[in-house]
């Protein structure tokens, strides 16, 4: 080795050093900065004469080196690697090893610095990437057939209601009619302690406001003409150990909320013409597409009930704001109606253009209509946008007004754009073939992609 290094001049030997990319630095045992090859200036920000001849622990004092390698290689006399940032924030991995010579003497610290702030990056990325998967993966296992969430806001709602089945925390559920609010409740249940037991639903506003007391509280014997000889059991009752959850609970009259405030602090209820009071052990659900607030403020609705119903809130936005669930809904709803009614009818990506644009005021549930009438009412084995009923388009055309009037050109020209590509990547399901469909590269559809928030597994 002694006879290979011979053969390297001093002056042949620094331009090789300086010609790596990675920075190196000689420093005495003390700890002298002697020597360094350009790299380091470019790396450290600095010019020569910020380091050369200067202590390492200076450097470090002024805030060169955070910290220095050198300095820990002379406190432990043995090689160390740290990664440290530089002036602008760049990580980077460094090296220093001691170098002693035949006698064992302490001579020279040699330390190597490498930037690597993308590969930093990249791990972080991946690591995100991974945690992101892994809560996919845990979603298909917690949720059942029907529930979509390819949107940033639905995928909110799952992660909260993920969360909350692990308790048995009081749940306030709001959102437009069709929301699917409902189907949040039985995620609620069917994945929290009291799965095994039963789940009661009751629609408030369904049912006569002079039978809805007997029907949550139940009855004796003799409460009122017609009721049975041996009295019933309430739905509070029935849902003893589980669930009961109250839909449409804007709707319960007045006098129960009163009463059900009362089942809500005592842990118990009373049949209607009863005096015993039966306690009770249920996890309490509602749900609303009213503003109980403003219910509160219009004397509609006891203040006192609504903080103990919104324990804690969901809130499922309506489908106009979860762009990115309307493709996979139609084709998750194309496949069930297809398998139901025995058909194999595909849907035209022009028809999907046009149901983009549609307002959905009826969300989820209209959606599931509606594909649901296409696939029976189409003749041939492509729905066409022809088929789709008239408000559709009478709806789509108002919208489009709407938008040409307030929308600058590069706002109309990247809603085209997200149209287009959610289009193609549910149809191509690969970052690829929508690429070569396109004709742009793949790195720019999956730039695209992240951009507008569309989920892509391929990239």
């Amino acid at each position: 080795m002694e006879e290979l290094l011979k053969a390297f001049k001093p002056d042949e030997l620094f331009p090789i050093l300086d010609s790596i990319s990675d920075a190196i630095f000689i420093d005495s045992s003390e700890g002298i900065s002697l020597w360094c090859n350009k790299a380091c200036f470019d790396l450290y920000e600095v010019i020569p004469e910020e380091i050369l001849g200067k202590h390492v622990r200076e450097l470090e004092t002024e805030g060169i080196f955070t910290p220095s390698v050198a300095s820990l290689v002379m406190e432990q006399k043995k090689e160390v690697t740290i990664i440290h940032e530089n002036k602008s924030g760049k990580r980077l991995l460094s090296t220093g090893i001691p170098i002693f010579d035949h006698n064992n003497k302490f001579t020279r610290i040699i330390t190597t610095s490498r930037d690597i702030t993308e590969l930093v990056n990249l791990k972080n990325q991946l690591e995100s990437v991974k945690n992101t998967l892994d809560e996919f993966r845990s979603f298909e296992k917690f949720c059942s057939d029907g529930v979509i969430a390819n949107s940033h806001a639905m995928f909110n709602v799952l992660q909260l209601t993920k969360r909350l089945s692990d308790v048995d925390s009081t749940v306030l559920i709001t959102g437009e009619s069709g929301v699917g609010k409902g189907v949040i409740a039985s995620l609620l249940h069917k994945n929290g302690s009291r799965r095994d037991k039963p789940c009661v639903k009751i629609n408030c506003g369904a049912i006569p406001e002079n039978l809805i007391e007997s029907e949550l509280f139940g009855y004796e014997r003799g409460a009122f003409t017609g009721s049975r000889a041996d009295g019933k059991k309430g739905l509070f009752e029935t849902a003893q150990n589980g669930t009961i959850f109250l839909d449409e609970i804007s709707e319960l009259p007045l006098n129960l909320q009163v009463k059900l405030l009362q089942v809500i602090q005592e842990r118990e209820i009373t049949r209607v013409g009863g005096i015993k009071s039966i306690p009770i052990d249920v996890r309490i659900i509602s749900a609303t597409n009213k503003d109980l607030m403003e219910l509160v403020k219009e004397k509609r609705f006891r203040e006192d009930l609504y903080y103990r119903l919104n324990v804690v809130p969901i809130n499922i936005p309506p489908l106009k704001e979860r762009y990115e669930d309307i493709i996979p809904l139609i084709q998750y709803n194309l496949k069930e109606h297809n398998k139901k009614l025995n058909t194999h009818k595909e849907i035209d990506s022009n028809t999907i253009a046009v149901l983009l644009k549609y307002d959905w005021p009826g969300n989820v549930r209209e959606l599931q209509n509606i594909i649901e009438r296409l696939v029976i009412t189409t003749k041939g084995d492509v729905i066409m946008p022809e088929n789709l009923p008239s408000f559709i388009f009478e709806n789509t055309m108002k919208n489009d007004k709407r938008r040409q009037e307030k929308d600058t050109l590069k706002e109309v020209l990247e809603k085209k754009e997200k149209e287009v590509l959610l289009s193609a990547y549910h149809r191509r399901k690969s970052t690829r073939a929508v690429a070569k469909e396109l004709g742009i590269s793949q790195p720019s559809v999956v730039r695209k992609l992240n951009k507008y928030g569309i989920y892509s597994y391929d990239s």
